[in-house]
Formats: structure tokens, sequence, C-alpha cells
């Protein structure tokens, strides 16, 4: 079981940037999968970003250039937001699961195992 532990989440204005990270702990596999959601009141959980340990990366349509996922070598993973908008507002979860990532199909609840506590993204108008 990996645990997970998200922290960087905060409030900015529109145009403004964060940066998430999420601190991984536990056996990973070669073959993982890491990935960022997110989830604004009312509506279901959304995959953000994910990335394996193949290197492979992809992303929501509504973050793609505004939006970047990296990992370091102790599988913690990253999240640089950039040009935020109010519909970016949510919290964001970090997952993981021990296989590589589902690419060509938007990202699936049911391809992560684990979950961190979530951490609260704000944007203001």
């Amino acid at each position: 079981q990996v645990h997970l532990r998200e922290s960087g989440g905060g409030s900015v204005q529109a145009g403004g940037s964060l940066r998430l990270s999420c601190a991984a702990s536990g056996h990973f596999f070669s073959e993982y999968c890491l990935g960022w959601w997110r989830q604004a009141p009312g509506k279901e959980r959304e995959g953000v970003a994910q990335i394996d340990g193949g290197g492979g990366v992809s992303y929501a349509d509504s973050v793609k250039g505004r939006f970047t996922i990296s990992q370091d070598n102790a599988k913690n993973v990253y999240l640089q937001m950039n040009s935020l908008n109010p519909e970016d507002t949510g919290i964001y979860y970090c997952a993981a699961d021990a296989q590589e990532c589902v690419f060509g199909i938007p990202m699936q609840t049911r391809h992560f195992g684990d979950w961190g506590q979530g951490t609260q993204v704000t944007v203001y108008p």
C-alpha cells in the first residue's frame, strides 16, 4: 500500500499560479501510475493529469497548456498550475496505482487504488 499526502493548496486570484506536492511513501513496483484529481462542489471527481514509471503523461483537455505534472526519484509527484481560473477551484487529490497509467481514455477512478486526503484550491475572479 502506498500512502499519499498532498500539500500546496491555497487561495489565488485568477491568472495566478500554485504548485501542489504529493509526498508518497510505501512500496512502489517498477510499474506504477501517479495522478492528480480534483472535485468541485456538487460535481464528480475529475482526472486532471497522470504520469507513470515509463515517463508517459496525459492531461485533461481543460488543463492542457496550463498544468504540468512531474515526479522525482522518490516518487513524489507535483502539479504546477498556471493561468488559474475560477473553474479550477476544488479539492485536489493525489492518487496512485501499481500499474502503468491507462492512456487514450479519460482517467478512471477505478484505475487508482491509493488516494490522499486532498488539498483545497480556491481561485477567485
